[in-house]
Order: structure tokens, then sequence, then C-alpha cells
């Protein structure tokens, strides 16, 4: 990490990480998933590795929900009460954005990451909650992932005009870099090209002009869909934006069938463009032919998801990981009883925890699976109750399991909200066979507890709807092996039988739902469950694999300094 340190030195820049969406603290409801959560590691890793980077998002002051269920799995929400006092501090001035021909004034609240060698990075979260605001614009920074069209472009030139402009106030160095965390961020672009104008109208920005942009922004899209693109229709542009700028966006061919495409926009104006997984980025050149479109897999704060039993382990053996997680392949030296013990206090930890909120007294003695995604359809948290008769045979004949449950849908997801309900009406069928717990409201607090304390990972996207997924790698961390489909990060970290399982051989790109099936229950029954109960010496040697092979990769650190050799230094040289 000295050669790190150095590189930097003699690179002066700073990166400007843009993102709808930060998870950095549990107490902050300022995400929603996996994006947000991903932008927090990320930050914290640069802090740690001491990158010169900024973040740059929207404060969501009514959060993004909290989630009720009912006893029958039916979910209603509510907004989220908390106070950014409590843990940022204002900034002394504000900027503004011109929406819809009115001034909107835009503040800010800085939050500070502290890196383990004292390196600072912070984070800006953006605030229209200013008096000199009408009121309708003094929600746009509300909700994450709220309203219509409407109310989501208005956020969206919040977060990219809005905050160039802060970053342009508070002076942040020499800012060569652009990061967009997704597209939500893309319209930083058009900041730019007004920069380069320098007051005389959008159509004196030139050719050269545009390239020069592009050589300072970074792409990153996470979504494999073309269906989960941002996408405004002109006229709604052309209203809150106006004729001249809707113009030069259009100029910047990402407008196509009267429609501005966030994604496009990203891409067009990216001097480097990359995927969250191997498997995704290939999607994404299938998706997007005319980009040259890398990959960058995606990692975890280790030290962040890393319980406290194992951190104590990691300590005692490996006192280096902290500052290089790639000294975590040196778990291979722990002895796996050691391993079983640390791992036996956060299973105790986790059902204590269980227990706390629901209620449900959990057997630490019975093999635990846990599940704990985003509630949508394409992440299929129902393929375990495919065969109800067979699974309930399997744990009469082979041995015993409970599962645990989590995750928010969307309140517009309607296939995700069904899925919920289908866990609870599973559970209800299985009661007297095998324990089922939903667990309420799951957030960053329990996700600490769920991935260190269960015995199993399960996930079963559909194929290849998966771009990376970091619930895994959070997982592996803290010995716990995965059982999953071959998409997303899982196709680079499975190693059969050392890291944990496939669901299925294919490697295809498709899902085949019936054979995926039969071979997670094949996969439980035949060797799982048994190697759990009568192999206990096998199993954590598996868990052994899954820290050294998957937690000394999949973490932000190589992250980072991936992002840094091939996205941050080649543009910062422009």
């Amino acid at each position: 990490m000295a050669d790190l340190a150095r590189i930097i030195a003699a690179h002066p820049f700073t990166v400007a990480y843009f993102s709808m969406e930060v998870g950095i603290d549990p107490r902050m409801p300022t995400y929603s998933g996996g994006l947000g959560v991903l932008a927090g590691d990320t930050l914290r890793a640069a802090a740690d590795l001491g990158v010169p980077m900024v973040g740059i998002t929207l404060l969501h002051r009514k959060g993004y929900f909290r989630q009720h269920l009912d006893a029958q799995g039916n979910q209603t929400e509510s907004s989220s009460v908390w106070s950014p006092k409590e843990f940022m501090e204002p900034m002394p001035f504000h900027v503004s954005v011109t929406i819809e021909g009115r001034q909107v004034q835009v503040g800010a609240w800085r939050y500070t990451v502290y890196g383990a060698g004292g390196h600072l990075v912070p984070v800006y979260f953006l605030d229209t909650a200013i008096p000199q605001n009408s009121a309708w614009d003094q929600t746009l920074t509300d909700y994450l992932y709220g309203g219509d069209n409407h109310y989501r472009l208005c956020q969206e030139v919040v977060l990219g005009l809005g905050g160039m402009a802060m970053l342009r106030a508070i002076r942040h160095g020499m800012t060569r870099n652009y990061h967009m965390n997704e597209g939500h961020s893309a319209l930083l672009v058009l900041a730019m090209m007004m920069e380069r104008a320098g007051g005389h109208g959008l159509n004196t920005v030139t050719k050269a002009d545009k390239e020069a942009i592009r050589k300072h922004c970074v792409f990153t899209t996470h979504t494999p869909v073309p269906a989960g693109q941002d996408q405004f229709p002109l006229d709604l542009v052309v209203s809150v934006l106006g004729e001249e700028l809707t113009e030069a966006l259009k100029a910047t061919e990402c407008s196509f069938n009267g429609v501005l495409n966030m994604t496009d926009l990203a891409l067009a104006n990216s001097r480097y463009v990359n995927g969250v997984s191997m498997r995704h980025g290939e999607t994404s050149c299938d998706m997007f032919p005319n980009y040259p479109i890398n990959s960058i897999t995606n990692g975890v704060h280790a030290a962040t998801w890393t319980s406290p039993p194992f951190c104590r382990l990691y300590d005692l053996h490996i006192p280096e990981w902290r500052h290089d997680n790639l000294y975590l392949r040196y778990a291979m030296g722990i002895p796996t009883d050691e391993i079983q013990r640390a791992h036996d206090e956060a299973k105790v930890e986790l059902l204590a925890e269980v227990k706390k909120r629901t209620d449900i007294q959990f057997d630490p003695a019975v093999m635990t699976l846990g599940f704990a995604r985003r509630a949508t359809a394409y992440k299929r948290a129902d393929l375990l109750f495919s065969d109800m008769d067979r699974l309930k045979k399997m744990c009469q004949e082979i041995g015993p399991i409970q599962i645990i449950y989590g995750g928010k849908a969307h309140p517009k997801d309607d296939g995700g909200r069904s899925q919920i309900r289908r866990i609870f009406e599973a559970a209800s069928t299985l009661k007297d066979t095998i324990r089922v717990v939903y667990l309420e409201e799951y957030d960053m607090a329990i996700a600490k507890y769920l991935c260190a304390g269960v015995d199993l990972w399960l996930n079963t996207p559909q194929k290849p709807m998966e771009a990376s997924g970091t619930s895994g790698m959070k997982a592996a961390l803290n010995g716990v092996p995965s059982l999953s489909i071959l998409d997303g990060w899982w196709i680079e970290g499975h190693v059969e039988g050392a890291t944990g399982w496939s669901i299925s051989d294919n490697w295809k790109p498709e899902s085949n739902p019936a054979i995926e099936s039969v071979s997670l229950y094949h996969k439980l029954e035949g060797t799982i469950i048994p190697m759990f109960y009568k192999r206990r010496d096998e199993f954590a040697i598996v868990m052994r694999g899954a820290i050294a092979l998957n937690g000394s990769y999949f973490n932000t650190q190589r992250m980072v300094v991936q992002y840094l050799e091939n996205a941050y230094l080649a543009t910062g040289k422009s």
C-alpha cells in the first residue's frame, strides 16, 4: 500500500463520486439497498487507502421508507424520521439550480468518513428543504426513488447540476474525475458543458470541448436490463430544463424516439465505462454494442462487514488484514475449530437479535439459511419452496433447517410485494416442520447480524439479471459459504465445495427454473445438510475457503485500487 500512496502523491487529483443513494450509517436512511451500500463501502475504502475522493448524493430527509408487515406478509410503508444534524454539519452557503425556469436553492450537509490511516473523505448530502424554496421544491430531497417521472427528473437535476455547483462552491482540490455510480447523476455533463461555454450559449460547445469533458468522466452501470434505465419524455425534459439544455442533450445522441435515456447520456460522455462483474460487463456490451465496456467486480468494505468475533480472530492470526485485505488469503492457516467458535458466537448474536425483533426463538444447533435481498420478482426468494413436500421430507430424513428472510419491496413493485406474501404463506404451510421468519425493516444493521450468523447464504436470482450482488461477499468475510445461482459475482467467486456450491452447473446466461429448483434440493439433501450435521470438519474447511478465497478478493479495497489504476489515474492525465 506504500506504493499506492506514492502513486497518488505523484498524480494530484480528486475523484467526485456521484450516487443517488449512499449507505454510510445504518441510522441514516439514505439508501435503499445494494447500490447505496456499495457507494458507502467505496467511500470507506477510498478513505482507508488515502484516495482523494469526495461523495455527492441527496439527503433523503424522509428516507426510502419504513417497512411494516402484517401477519400475511402484506407490506405497508411510512416515512423514516431522522435528524441530519445528529450526524452531519450543514454547509454555510447555498447554490442554485434552474428547474422549470425558477431558481431552486440547494444546501448541503457534510458527513466525514474517517479512514484507517487518518485520511478523510467528505460526503455532501444535498438538501432543498430551505425556506427560500417553494413548498414543493423543498420536498425534492425528501424521498429516495419516490414520486413520478417529474419528481425523479427534478431530483436528478439537483444531483447532477446541483452537485456540480456545490463542488465548485466548495472548491475541492483538482477535481479531474467525475464518477457516476449509475446514470442518475448524468446531468453533471450539462454542467460541464455550461462551464466550457463560459456564458456564451451551449451551441458554442465544440467537439473538442465534448471530448475534453468525456476524458474526465467515469461511469459504472449496474442495471443488466433495458427496462431498468432512467428514461424521461423529451417534452418533460423541456419543461424542467428548458429548450437550450434539452437541445444540448439531444446533440449528445442520448435521446431516441422522443425519450432522454440517462444511461445513454452517461455512456456517450464517459471515457471509462464498466459493469460490476465479469458477466455483467458481457451483458452490458450486448446491450450497448457501440461502447467499450470494461468490468470491475464489486466488493464490500471488509472492516465494516466482518463481525466482532471474526474481527478478533483475524486480529489474532492475521493482524495485517485491516490495512491490506489480501492478507485474508492467509485465513487458510487458521485452525478450523477457531473458525467454528467464531461463527458460533456470531450465530448466537444473530438469533438473539431475531428473538428481540420477532419474539421467535431459533435453535442454535439447527442449520440456518439466510436470504436477504431487495424483494423483487427476479430475485426469486420463493425458489426454495418450489417443492414443499420434498423440502419437508429432506428436513425430516436428513436434518432440520431453519430460514431467515429479509428485504423490502419498492412500494410500486407488485411482484416484489407478492414475493414477500409467498414467503409468509410458505412459512405457515411449513410451520410444523421448518421454522421460517421474515425480518421486517431489513437494513444495514440487520444485514451485519444476518450475513455473519447464518450457516449458509442462499441466492436464487433469475439469470442474467444479477449484475453483481454483494450480500454473499459479506457472508464470505464471516466464513459463511454460499449456495447460489451462477450469475453476477458468484461466477467468479464459486469454487464448488471450496467456497460454497452452485445451484445448477449451467453456465448459460438464461435461467431454467425447473432445472435450478431440482439442483437446489439436490445440493441441500445430497451434500450440504449431511456435511453440516455429520462432517462438521469438512464444512468448516469450506467456511475457511470462503474467507481465504472470496473474502480476500471481493472487497472494496481491491475494487477501488482497480478503479484507481484503470479509470481515475488514466482519466486524470488528460
